[in-house]
Order: C-alpha cells, then sequence, then structure tokens
C-alpha cells in the first residue's frame, strides 16, 4: 500500500477504510465479522480509519474504539462532530457551537478508548453561525493536544478559504465518485489552492457503480438508500448507462468495476485519499486491490468522456440528508 499526503504532518494509506456501514445505513449490523475487517484492513496496508459521532449513533465509535485497544494498529484515526440525530432517527439538526465541539470531542475520545484524535472534522456546517467562530473552538482544541488537525466535510470554497485563514485546515471530506463530481467545479481546486488534502467518501457511488444494483433490486428497510432519489427504481434505471461504461473498461482490464472506480479517483491527484466503506472481507479486499491497478492516461480520458454526456438523475440525498451540504 502507497502512502498520500493530505498535509505535510498527516500521512496516510492511499487508500482508507470508511467504517460507517458498519453501524448503520447499509442494513443490519455484525460487530464479529466489522471487526476481522477492521483487522483485515491493517493487514493489508490500511492506515487511516473514518468515523464520527452519529453513526450508530455512538455505536461507530465505540466498535472502533474496542478494535484500537485491542489491535493497537500504527494508524491514523477521523472522527466527526456537528450533527445531531436521536437514535432511530434520521432527522437531524446542526451544532457547530464551541460547547458542543468541545463536548463532543471529549465524547468521541471516551468512545474511542484514545487521548488523542489524529482528525476532527466538521461534520456539516451551520450556515447561521461563522465559521472562525468554529475554527477558534476547535484551534484550543489542538492547543489542548485532543486533536491533531482540523477537517471540514461538504463545505463550499468560500467557507473554506475563511476557515483556513483562522486556522489551517488539514482537508475536506466530500463526497466524489464517477457519479459525484461537483468538487472538481470549486472546491478541489480551493483545496489544492491552500494546501488541503481531500478525502473522498462514497467513492463507490454507494454501491452503484460496483453494478450490484438494477431497477428491480430492493433494499432493505434497514438499508438508506431505499429512500435515496438516486436509488429509486427509475433512477437506477436511468444512471445504469453510466455503470455499463465503467464495466466495459474493467472487462478490458481483467478487474471489477469498483476496482476500475477507485482506480480513476486514484489519478485524480495525490492529494486525494478514497475511503470506500464496507463491512464485509470480500469487498475489502477487492477494493485495497484497486490501489494496485493502473489507468492510462487515455484509459482515464476514454473513460471520462463516455460518461459526460450521461445525466446522473436524482439528488444525492433527501432534503433532511442534505442539510449543511455546500454551506
Amino acid at each position: 500500500m502507497q502512502n498520500r499526503s493530505l498535509t505535510a504532518n498527516l500521512t496516510v494509506s492511499a487508500l482508507g477504510l470508511g467504517c460507517m456501514g458498519m453501524s448503520e445505513f447499509y442494513g443490519e449490523r455484525d460487530d464479529t465479522q466489522s471487526m476481522a475487517v477492521l483487522n483485515r484492513a491493517v493487514d493489508l496496508g490500511v492506515t487511516f480509519f473514518d468515523t464520527a459521532d452519529i453513526y450508530g449513533p455512538h455505536h461507530n465509535e465505540e466498535l472502533v474504539g474496542r478494535f484500537w485497544r485491542e489491535r493497537k494498529p500504527t494508524a491514523k484515526l477521523a472522527t466527526k462532530f456537528g450533527i445531531v440525530r436521536k437514535p432511530g432517527e434520521y432527522t437531524r439538526t446542526i451544532d457547530n457551537s464551541p460547547a458542543y465541539a468541545r463536548a463532543s470531542c471529549e465524547a468521541s475520545l471516551r468512545r474511542l478508548g484514545v487521548d488523542h484524535i489524529d482528525l476532527y472534522y466538521v461534520h456539516r456546517i451551520d450556515a447561521d453561525r461563522p465559521i472562525e467562530e468554529v475554527m477558534g473552538a476547535l484551534s484550543d482544541l489542538v492547543q489542548d493536544g485532543k486533536i491533531g488537525a482540523i477537517g471540514l466535510c461538504e463545505v463550499s470554497a468560500a467557507t473554506l478559504r475563511r476557515a483556513h485563514a483562522v486556522h489551517p485546515v488539514a482537508a475536506v471530506q466530500s463526497e466524489y465518485s464517477l457519479w459525484s463530481r461537483d468538487v472538481e467545479q470549486d472546491v478541489l481546486p480551493a483545496c489544492r489552492e491552500l494546501g488541503i488534502g481531500f478525502v473522498a467518501y462514497s467513492p463507490l457511488g454507494r454501491g452503484f457503480l460496483t453494478g450490484a444494483y438494477g431497477k428491480d433490486t430492493e433494499f432493505a428497510a434497514s438499508d438508506f438508500r431505499a429512500h435515496l432519489p438516486r436509488f429509486t427504481p427509475d433512477s437506477i434505471e436511468a444512471n445504469t448507462p453510466i455503470v455499463d461504461v465503467v464495466r466495459q473498461l474493467a472487462a478490458s482490464k481483467g478487474c471489477t468495476p469498483a476496482q476500475i472506480a477507485l482506480a480513476w479517483l486514484l489519478t485524480k491527484g495525490d492529494d486525494i485519499v478514497p475511503i470506500p466503506g464496507t463491512k464485509r472481507m470480500q469487498y475489502l479486499e477487492e477494493n485495497i486491490a484497486a490501489a494496485d491497478i493502473a489507468l492510462s492516461d487515455a484509459e482515464v480520458a476514454g473513460l471520462e468522456a463516455a460518461i459526460a454526456p450521461l445525466d446522473v438523475v436524482g439528488e444525492r440525498y433527501t432534503e433532511e440528508g442534505m442539510k449543511g451540504v455546500n454551506v
């Protein structure tokens, strides 16, 4: 596994592991299976693990904390605060207040069983609170040694610049994949202008780019894709030509569509670290193997040219899920 530097002081494996699905959103949880996947990830060279306080809520940090205590990996740990949910509800509010930031950090430290969080993100940004105030509170946590670096999720380029002027932002985490490329317009260029790394979540389009889903797919009630606009039967049918393009290149390369989607992201810059999430060993090993797949400039250009005329049907999230996005 090669390494990539998000900033000069934060070097991680080229592919990280998103842990959210081990706790909710993608069907029933299986802690024993998830622990095996976490351990295998370390064996395969993963040194970057991503969680958040709302995954579960709280369950995911507790699970990762148990893994951290048992395995004691030489790895970087990222978590997040800012979204407030009640157990069993998708409805959320956003709280970026200094008091909530500190209380959330302290709670995450306890659940994770560590005394230092390598990368602490604002999970979603409150448009009604000055980002300068939020960054000031987080910089205090850096000074206290509780966090090593500050990250922002789904932030606009303008807000990112304001935030970075107060305290260095180490990484921006936003959705980025072959069917979610909005960040290329303003956010990714701003990151590069400021020397900020980019962490790509949902790099497989919540599984769509693997080619595993068709218009007749029925998602379990515990799978939030059942409610997402891009995963209605009509949207899946309309978006299938995108994955057909990926399938064609995968067939010519002798690999899987998922591996093509990840290999493509890895070509977009050494400052980009995708964090595909999975709770299944088979998919973990498949995803990590994508780091060994080389796409030529011609293959990347051909892939992008074939997808460019194809419109993506459906929003990324429901209206509720879009709260705090691109603020």
